[in-house]
């Protein structure tokens, strides 16, 4: 999961720093990065990582939620980048910071709290689900 978080962090980076002259290629960069990753990561943390952490703690539980909203939020701004060829610059460094925040939310908050819950055979079988969801 991390290593989709690196390179969201990349794409993020493209966006938040585009300027008119690398507006284009700032765009295609994330779109790419969605396509080949960002929209196969975020499928794998709901179907698999959240629940399992939900199995632990409320379905409800502020980190949980706060990652699902943000995701229907990234979903949607990548729609609007997918059908806008001319987005503003604005709307780029918007989108680039409301997924680096994403991430480091994930990094820094989520992950560690799921480490923290559930016990080491829990996280174990959570790790293998992942990696079968990854590879599938």
């Amino acid at each position: 999961m991390s290593r989709d978080h690196h390179h969201g962090l990349f794409a993020a980076l493209a966006l938040r720093r585009a300027t008119r002259d690398d507006l284009a290629a700032a765009r295609e960069r994330f779109l790419e990065f969605w396509r080949s990753e960002g929209r196969r990561h975020f499928a794998i943390e709901e179907d698999v990582l959240l629940p399992g952490f939900a199995r632990r703690v409320p379905a409800d539980h502020e980190a949980i939620v706060r990652v699902l909203v943000e995701h229907v939020d990234l979903r949607r701004r990548a729609q609007q980048l997918t059908e806008e060829t001319q987005p503003s610059l604005g709307v780029l460094h918007e989108l680039g910071a409301l997924l680096q925040d994403h991430i480091r939310h994930e990094e820094n908050i989520l992950f560690p709290l799921i480490e923290s819950t559930l016990t080491h055979d829990e996280l174990t079988r959570l790790g293998a689900a992942i990696e079968r969801a990854a590879t599938h």
